[in-house]
């Protein structure tokens, strides 16, 4: 059997349990046609790039699937068919990851910071470091617009 990996996005309107009814509805897709789901990852309610379908976010879920590609084709028409499911990404892979996608890695990565922005925080906020003289900034204006000549 081959491996895949699938996320698909629901509306923002549906509840968190509607969405975890979604996902066992589409592993029982998946396990009739004679596959299985080997992991099964809540990425939150998010922002979408631009509106679909009238709506600025949705609910992510990422499926690791091992199924034979008929289960694959099968779960994705039942999708199309729910009006719940907005998007959806079916990709072949070699091998699935062990442990949390990326994207659940970033998520908690995120909330080590401390408020700060990286490279850019520089203690002192209002201490731009030195910027050398600036000169005389009313300089241009009386000297008159610059003008290109041919």
């Amino acid at each position: 059997m081959a491996l895949y990996e699938h996320v698909f996005i629901a509306r923002q309107d549906v509840s968190q349990q509607q969405v975890d009814n979604l996902v066992e509805q589409f592993k029982n897709v998946i396990s009739e046609n004679g596959g299985s789901v080997a992991k099964t990852e809540y990425w939150g309610l998010r922002s979408l790039t631009y509106r679909v379908r009238k709506n600025r976010k949705g609910h992510y879920t990422l499926l690791n699937i091992d199924a034979p590609h008929e289960a694959v084709q099968e779960l994705e028409r039942q999708q199309r068919l729910n009006e719940d499911v907005l998007r959806s990404l079916t990709l072949r892979v070699d091998e699935l990851e062990e442990g949390p996608s990326a994207m659940l890695q970033s998520k908690n990565r995120g909330g080590d910071r401390d408020g700060r922005r990286g490279d850019r925080d520089r203690g002192d906020r209002g201490d731009r470091g030195d910027r050398g003289d600036r000169g005389d900034r009313g300089e241009r204006s009386e000297r008159g617009p610059r003008r290109f000549e041919d």
